[in-house]
């Protein structure tokens, strides 16, 4: 057995290196909290409904930043795009709205998802809603690129290369750029739109955010 120690402590280092991906129950106590937060107080019918992980999550502003509209916000943070096809039909369909703003797909990168599995993931949650609300207009926000895991970045670009190309072919799916606008001149991710942990954003990267979805949002 000693010849396995030294092959044994590579796995376990890779297995911390890279964080494996939560089943969705996981996430099942942040879907009952939204579900009692609905029973006490009905969220409004034919809003704008943003889902997805924590860059959705911690978006506390919409109600300012998009005053022409009503929204929803249903992030649950560290999620990945599965998840949100899992529960949506809990936490969106219900909810009946007239357009859904999605950002996921950041988490799936990360944790070694293939952008072919993450493509086809979008595309499980875009037929899903369509078939409950074949009105309902998808807006996909892209993947951004993070100071913090830009040895990603041409996996989130290829996730959204491939995302963009399927929105591309419904007429109710919108993709949303906002790597491009988040970028210096030398093409990195500017710090100064994330917070200290150079992954979530700050209020100048939510200010970018806004910018590039409002015209999408229009009553």
């Amino acid at each position: 057995m000693r010849f396995l120690r030294p092959f044994l402590s590579l796995v376990v280092v890779a297995l911390l290196a890279s964080p494996l991906a939560a089943a969705p129950d996981y996430w099942k106590k942040d879907i009952q909290k939204f579900l009692a937060a609905d029973a006490a107080n009905p969220p409004p019918q034919d809003a704008v409904l943003f889902i997805g992980s924590s860059s959705i999550r911690m978006w506390k502003t919409l109600a300012k930043d998009f005053p022409q509209v009503k929204t929803i916000n249903r992030g649950f943070g560290g999620s990945e795009l599965a998840d949100s096809v899992y529960y949506a039909d809990q936490i969106a369909i219900p909810y009946r709205p007239r357009t859904v703003v999605l950002y996921a797909g950041d988490n799936d990168v990360a944790n070694n998802k293939s952008p072919e599995q993450i493509a086809a993931d979008f595309v499980a949650f875009r037929e899903k809603i369509h078939a409950a609300l074949p009105q309902t207009r998808i807006i996909y926000l892209a993947v951004k690129l993070s100071p913090s895991r830009m040895q990603f970045r041409d996996a989130a670009l290829r996730t959204n290369e491939l995302i963009a190309a399927d929105c591309a072919q419904h007429p109710l799916c919108t993709f949303v750029d906002i790597v491009t606008p988040m970028l210096d001149d030398a093409g990195q991710p500017r710090p100064e739109l994330f917070l200290s942990d150079m992954l979530h954003l700050s209020d100048a990267g939510y200010a970018i955010w806004t910018r590039a979805l409002a015209p999408h949002l229009q009553p």
